[in-house]
């Protein structure tokens, strides 16, 4: 029987081709998994780099790869054995999956956002198809449910889970000290001073979780005020600071202890700079990924100076795990009862899948872009 195809959009590495596919479309194999229609996937810097073929691989055995790891969905089908999922739902798909080894610990607990191996596939980036086509199936494990009412925000949750764990991560680190706000009824940021680097999803929506956690919060990002971003940004109840105006040294002058650094700026010079006037007991994120290519000098003494007299924490945070995702859905529905303008405006646009090729090898602009399949 021949089988059914549907529109995919994907890379074509041995041709470095961005094109529009015909995927076979997908059909239940086991009895936990579900088969969902999408009906956005948003477009992310990955997907772009991806598109100029310095990273990505295709499944073994197909010579291209779908594209696409942010998404939302509706469950079609569910098989025999699927529970807290039934048709009708909307779904948002989480995006790595684990390595085969037995001994890889963090794999075989369903936390392969710390697989051991680095033998891990991800969809729509690496090994594995991904979400920018009609349909899809998967394990009913790797989804979250998402409230109907959030049908036009859920395509954020996955941008929104990187702030998530890395919030999580620093609740954590920090109970090292009394550190989080404990006074009934305050956010755990209370009295606490959080920056971020970079006016992009990621550092926008990072505000936004630091500012719904309490955090006094500054963000700092190279365009110059006025701009459209800087005026989001400070709706919602941030600041903003210019990298074009406003040295690191002067944003510490003007923001006090800092003491969390949350990075979405994925540009080297710019964090290690503000690293420099990290605050006393402060912990830096790390999100961003820069390309490999290039050096900057740092002033490696006195950042090891601070780090060990001012009891400083640095974290690295990759992907994300289950819990990150329903606090991404739950933070979602909060937002959009505070700052809905404000929620709408990350949305810059929705596309149709005809769009693709400007989406994903054209100038870059607004914030973030989705296409629409529904």
């Amino acid at each position: 029987m021949k089988k059914k195809m549907m529109r995919a959009v994907g890379v074509v590495p041995h041709k470095k081709e961005v094109a529009l596919l015909e995927h076979a479309a997908p059909e239940i194999t086991q009895p936990t998994q579900i088969r969902v229609q999408t009906l956005d996937v948003g477009i992310c810097g990955t997907d772009r780099e991806i598109c100029t073929f310095v990273y990505g691989a295709p499944p073994a055995g197909s010579d291209y790869l779908v594209l696409g790891h942010e998404a939302l969905g509706k469950v079609t089908h569910a098989g025999p054995k699927v529970k807290g999922i039934a048709v009708g739902d909307l779904v948002v798909p989480s995006v790595r999956r684990p390595c085969p080894d037995p001994d890889c610990r963090p794999c075989r607990a369903d936390r392969q956002d710390f697989c051991a191996t680095w033998k891990f596939n991800e969809r729509g980036i690496n090994q594995h198809h991904g979400y920018m086509t009609e349909y899809f199936v998967d394990d009913q494990k790797n989804f979250t449910v998402v409230p109907k009412e959030l049908r036009k925000f859920a395509v954020l949750a996955e941008p929104l889970t990187i702030a998530e764990k890395g919030l999580s991560q620093v609740w954590q680190m920090q109970a090292r000290l009394p550190w989080a706000c404990a006074k009934p009824g305050l956010p755990k940021g209370t009295g606490l001073r959080a920056v971020v680097l970079g006016a992009g999803p990621i550092g926008i929506l990072g505000a936004m979780t630091c500012v719904l956690n309490g955090f006094d919060t500054y963000v700092y990002s190279r365009s110059p005020k006025p701009n459209p971003k800087a005026e989001l940004v400070e709706s919602f109840g941030a600041k903003y600071f210019s990298t074009t105006d406003t040295t690191p040294a002067q944003l510490a002058e003007k923001v006090g202890n800092i003491d969390l650094v949350y990075e979405a700026i994925g540009v080297a010079d710019v964090s290690f700079g503000v690293m420099q006037v990290l605050g006393l007991n402060g912990v830096f994120v790390f999100t961003g990924i820069p390309a490999p290519e290039g050096h900057i000098t740092i002033e490696g003494n006195q950042l090891m100076r601070n780090l060990v007299l001012k009891n400083q924490v640095i974290i690295g945070t990759v992907n994300a795990d289950k819990a990150a995702f329903q606090a991404a859905i739950r933070d979602l529905g909060e937002f959009k009862k505070r700052w809905p303008k404000a929620l709408a405006q990350v949305i810059t646009a929705r596309h149709p899948i005809t769009d693709y090729r400007d989406l994903l090898v054209g100038k870059s602009s607004g914030i973030k872009h989705v296409i629409a399949f529904k």
